[in-house]
């Protein structure tokens, strides 16, 4: 077959010019990321002959070699290979990582470079920041055709048929001018040693003009084997780089064996970055599955539940079978037994971070809080250890609260848990339905994550007190001891409502069935009007949310609240006493109202062309007024 020319996906020719331009101080990593690589393929190839003998999946090693003279260098491996379908699409895009939002996010911030490229697995590409051309010669396990893939990285590549003689992959670099460091072994050892000395398959330094003689350049000692204690910050930090392809930092550090009926080590890390794939739809684990340290699969659903995805490493049992097909591990009951214990310790281990150092903690709810909040959703048994873990930003203060803090500051009288749910922080803060519980000093917990609308529900109380959304039903204060403030502005409203049924009655004749009741507020204490949903009702936020997401028709009809003591309302009642409730400008008043209520809930008006006409027309009244 001839040579075929093919174009990068736009957005990887832009990473290509943003790696190769913006990473020089780190370019060290292309060799860690071309190892792992190496050690990856090796694992798969490993795992996919216990089913396929003849593949071999024995004596992996990784081979590194230089040509000063062309000025090469080669990473070889005898893993699992590619094929030519899998060559243009793996190295051709960027496969399942969103790559135009990437590369924004990649070339707005040159400080968070580093941690973005782990984040979306393109290590591969960080060749270029080395090497003006880069070539792979590999050949798939059990196929018999070799491939080689060469780019210069300025939008193309190519692919034609090669010469190899076993499975595997070699990829050769032609270094840039100014790059013959990369050439020296004492060098290319000091890397190796740095951030792969914990890979478990041999690297070697293959030296002499027949490539015969061999120096090893790591240890080859599977990290997670080694006695914790023997066990260096940086070599774990190195381990997780490795583990995850990712160029953060590990927030913690969980390493650990378990024994007795079921045996198991973990070495997992909790990332101080979110994974680029956190929050995609397939919710998937990236934890590697081990059997007597033969890689099995990083795909396990019944590994660690789904909230608990974030988590990067490993986990090495010799009491599961080796020969076991992933379908049926799934469903194993030493893996059941596995996953359990890996929840409880990881909980565990949160909240003694919780509790001890809650800054820290702080950061790991901030990164992470919204996915750890969907086991309040789904799991059921482990819920009573989810709900202390869980934090919320209020109207307290700036800082993070926790339901255990919420019921201590509860103020006398005060029966229920006061949330509001929504997409923007400040924007709730300003919410109208919020004013009567500030005026009050009533605690309200500011709830912007999608998964707030279904967890919360599903768990109804805390500490036997109910959870209840300031956006419906009925808001019944008068029972919480007040400010003396909020006392005044109570007796007020008394004393310039006593007349507000008249009002109530034409609002609800002008506005007929687009609202479900009108009625007097005591959560205002500032804004004439809010809209509220009624008790049966789904609340506020939860029929936009499903409405957004086509799980609704329509919005159902809300309840229009109304301030007895605003200066717009008292007018607006005197009118009505005054026998002009049936005038054309107190039906525009009554629209103009509810359209104000509306767009305070950050919705658009239900009729423009109206609004804007009965806006006009008030404005006209006022001036010539």
């Amino acid at each position: 077959m001839s040579k075929e020319t093919f174009a990068f996906q736009a957005e990887v020719s832009k990473l290509l010019n943003i790696v190769a331009r913006s990473l020089y101080s780190h370019k060290e990593i292309f060799l860690r990321e071309l190892v792992s690589n190496a050690s990856d393929a090796c694992d798969k190839l490993r795992y996919k002959a216990l089913t396929e003998p003849g593949l071999g999946g024995d004596g992996f090693k990784i081979e590194i070699s230089v040509d000063k003279k062309a000025k090469t260098l080669s990473i070889a491996d005898n893993g699992i290979g590619m094929n030519r379908e899998e060559l243009a699409e793996t190295l051709g895009t960027i496969a399942r990582s969103g790559t135009e939002a990437f590369v924004e996010q990649l070339s707005g911030d040159e400080g968070k470079d580093m941690s973005l490229i782990g984040q979306f697995g393109v290590g591969f590409y960080s060749s270029f920041m080395v090497a003006g051309k880069v070539e792979m010669v590999t050949k798939k396990a059990g196929e018999d055709r070799a491939w080689r893939w060469t780019s210069e990285g300025e939008g193309e590549f190519t692919i034609e048929e090669a010469e190899r003689s076993g499975p595997g992959a070699t990829v050769i670099l032609h270094l840039n001018k100014g790059e013959e460091e990369f050439l020296e072994k004492a060098r290319l050892s000091n890397i190796i040693k740095t951030y792969s000395d914990h890979i478990g398959i041999p690297i070697v330094f293959k030296d002499g003009k027949d490539g015969k003689d061999e120096e090893a350049l790591n240890t080859a000692s599977a990290l997670w084997t080694r006695p914790a204690k023997e066990i260096t910050e940086e070599q774990y930090k190195e381990f997780y780089h490795h583990a995850a392809h990712a160029f953060d930092d590990p927030w913690m550090t969980l390493h650990n064996r378990v024994e007795g009926v079921l045996s198991y080590t973990n070495l997992i890390f909790i990332p101080s970055k979110p994974p680029f794939d956190l929050l995609q739809v397939e919710r998937k684990s990236h934890l590697k599955l081990y059997v007597n340290r033969v890689f099995i699969t990083d795909d396990c659903e019944g590994l660690i539940p789904p909230y608990l995805r974030f988590l990067k490493g490993i986990v090495d049992s010799e009491d599961l079978s080796l020969n076991i097909s992933r379908e049926m591990l799934q469903h194993d009951p030493m893996l059941a037994k596995i996953k359990s214990g890996l929840v409880k310790r990881v909980l565990g281990e949160l909240q003694k971070k919780a509790e001890k150092q809650a800054d820290e903690y702080a950061e790991f709810w901030n990164t992470f809080g919204a996915v750890l909040k969907e086991g309040l959703y789904e799991d059921v048994a482990n819920r009573d250890k989810l709900l202390p873990l869980a934090r919320f930003h209020s109207t307290h203060g700036a800082g993070l609260v926790s339901l255990e803090d919420y019921v201590g500051r509860m103020k006398d009288g005060q029966e229920a848990i006061y949330y509001i749910s929504g997409e923007n922080r400040d924007q709730l803060i300003k919410s109208p339905q919020l004013e009567g519980f500030i005026s009050r000093g009533i605690e309200v917990l500011i709830m912007t994550d999608a998964i707030d609308e279904f967890w919360v529900p599903a768990v109804g109380t805390y500490a036997e007190k109910p959870l209840q959304s300031v956006t419906k039903g009925t808001a019944d204060l008068d029972k919480i001891k007040s400010s003396d403030a909020a006392e005044d502005k109570k007796e007020d409203k008394e004393k310039t409502g006593e007349d507000i049924s008249l009002l109530i009655a034409v609002l609800k004749t002008a506005l007929d069935t687009n609202v479900k009741d009108v009625r007097v507020s005591n959560r205002l204490t500032d804004s004439p009007v809010c809209l509220v949903a009624s008790e049966e009702d789904l609340d506020l936020n939860l029929q936009r949310f499903l409405k957004q997401h086509k799980q609704l028709d329509a919005i159902s009809p809300r309840i229009l609240e109304i301030n007895p003591g605003h200066s717009l309302i008292r007018r607006l009642t005197q009118l009505a006493k005054d026998g002009k409730g049936t005038d054309p400008a107190m039906t525009d008043a009554a629209f103009l109202l509810l359209d104000q209520a509306r767009v305070m809930e950050g919705e658009p008006v239900s009729d423009p062309s109206a609004f804007a006409r009965r806006m006009a027309a008030m404005l006209e009244k006022g001036l010539v007024a």
